[in-house]
This record gives C-alpha cells, structure tokens and sequence, in this order.
C-alpha cells in the first residue's frame, strides 16, 4: 500500500531513538566529545609543527642561497680584477639566479609564517574553549548525577519504582486475605451462635424439625398401642399390679 513503507520506516526510527535515548548515558557522551575535542588541538598542534618544520626547512635552504650569493659576488669582483670578463660574467649571473631564488624562498617563508601564526592563534582559541567545555562537561556530570541520585531516592520514599510496587501489591494483597479471613471467622462464629451447625448435622439423616416431631408422634402412639394391647392380655387390674411392682423396683 502507497505510504505503508514510510510509516514503518518512521515507527522504526522512533523506536530506535527510544532505545539510543534509553541506552544513552549523558556522562559517557560529554567525555567522549571532550576527547573529540582534544583530538581536533591535537591535530592543530601536529598542524603548527608541521608549518615550523617546512618553514626551518625554507630558511636553512635560504641562508645557502644568501652564503653563495655572497661568494658569487666576490668571485665576480676577483675574476674581474683579474682581467677575466667573461668568468666575472658567469658568477653574476649565478649570483642573480641565486637571488631570484632566495626572493622566491623568502615569500615562501614569510607564507608559513602568516600560516603558522594564524595556527597558533587557533590553537589557543580551541584551547580556550576545550578548557570551558571540560568545566562545564564536569557541572553538567555533577548535577546530572545528582538529578539520578534525586530521582532514586524519590523512587524508593514514594513507592514508584517497580520493586516498590511489587511490595506495595503484595502488601495489598496480604491485606484482603486478612480482611477475607476475619470475614470468615466472624460468619462461623455467627452461625455456631445460631445452632446452624447443629441443625447441619441433620442434614446428613435427611431430617429437618417436623420430621423429628412426627417420628416422636408415632413412637409415643406406637407405646401406646402397644400398653393397650398387654392390658388386654393381662386382664383388669394388670397395669396397677405391674405399675406397683416396677415402682418397688425402682425403690429397691
């Protein structure tokens, strides 16, 4: 689809920043651009030696030129004093291209040394500024290990970091269970209270209370007809007999 393959390029990239920012520690960062910086003054340094170099280079070249320019002369005025016009004409004109070439080395010189000034004056000026970006680069660390230190310590006091969440939920978690647990306690205490448990054993007989009192109901009938049916069998004035004999019983 037109677009897709730009928003997953833009999703990938944000989500790489996030990374880098996350990985990213601002301490390691200054340091390193501190040492950038020390390698550019040292570049400039090399730079500077190199120009003083060329430049000594030049003038030793050009202290020969003036030491044959000096000897071309006298040779040209010897020869001439001697009657030799010709060998007088041939050192002159070594002698001038000498000095052409001592001109030339000259200008040459006087290049490097515009050159190794304006060097030397940028090596001062970038040192300057290293120095003020080596104080600040040690501010900046300070205070930003202090903000990290803050931030720790906030974390740990309010509970917002993770292992005080964690203790926070087990906490809470704790908490219900105990609440859930007195609950519980108060309900059976309530209920043994009531005689729910004893009327819960019961269930077990399939009984409730009207069950038990027709069962004595019929028990009590049972007895009775059961009396009736031995006082008949006995005859009249059985059940005094026998009364007065279960009392005697009971007496003795």
């Amino acid at each position: 689809m037109p677009g897709m393959g730009g928003r997953m390029s833009t999703v990938i990239k944000a989500k790489i920043s996030r990374l880098l920012d996350r990985a990213e520690d601002p301490g390691e960062t200054l340091d390193y651009s501190y040492q950038k910086q020390l390698e550019s003054l040292q570049n400039v340094k090399k730079g500077i030696a190199d120009v003083v170099t060329a430049k000594k280079r030049l003038q030793m070249q050009s202290k020969k030129l003036e030491d044959s320019v000096v000897k071309l002369d006298t040779q040209a005025r010897q020869a001439l004093s001697a009657g030799n016009e010709d060998l007088a004409r041939v050192a002159l004109e070594r002698k001038n291209v000498a000095q052409t070439e001592l001109q030339s080395l000259d200008q040459q010189v006087a290049e490097l040394e515009s050159q190794q000034e304006k060097l030397t004056d940028s090596e001062q000026k970038l040192r300057t500024k290293i120095e003020s970006f080596r104080t600040k680069k040690e501010v900046m660390k300070a205070q930003y290990s202090a903000a990290e230190a803050q931030v720790r310590i906030s974390e740990a006091a309010t509970g917002v970091g993770e292992q005080m969440a964690d203790v926070g939920l087990a906490m809470q978690r704790a908490a219900d269970k105990t609440e859930q647990m007195r609950a519980r306690a108060d309900a059976v205490a309530e209920l043994e209270a009531a005689g729910t448990f004893d009327d819960l054993t019961t269930l077990g007989t399939g009984q409730d209370d009207i069950d038990r009192q027709l069962a004595q109901l019929s028990s009590s009938t049972q007895v009775d007809d059961e009396l009736a049916k031995m006082k008949a069998e006995l005859g009249p004035g059985a059940g005094a007999g026998e009364s007065k004999q279960i009392e005697e019983g009971q007496g003795s």
